[in-house]
């Protein structure tokens, strides 16, 4: 492995992951998630640095949304599962009044 590539975890924090109490596996996901964040950052601050050069709107808002979007709340997750189950016929009574419920809960 060598250290001149620029998406290099520094050695404080290689440090920090070898003590945490995670099998291998997750120590990979953290890695991939930190590497790809760092990308990430980098994209935005050149889409930030172009978007000075000729001026207009703030594209690196919309590209970080786009490329981390945030998980489903738990209501979103809820609202789906019901209707992979209003497949079912039997379900479609009771899942109306459990959509119902759900949709008049704020986010």
């Amino acid at each position: 492995m060598t250290d001149k590539h620029p998406i290099t975890p520094p050695p404080e924090l290689l440090d920090k992951w070898d003590n945490l109490p995670l099998s291998p596996r997750e120590i990979f996901v953290l890695a991939a998630q930190w590497g790809a964040d760092q990308e990430l950052d980098a994209c935005c601050d050149w889409v930030s640095w172009w978007r000075c050069l000729v001026g207009g709107s703030r594209p690196e808002i919309g590209l970080r949304a786009a490329r981390r979007p945030k998980p489903p709340s738990l209501k979103e997750q809820a609202l789906k599962a019901l209707s992979e189950m209003e497949d079912d016929c039997l379900m479609v009574t009771h899942a109306a009044t459990i959509r119902n419920a759900l949709e008049s809960i704020d986010d």
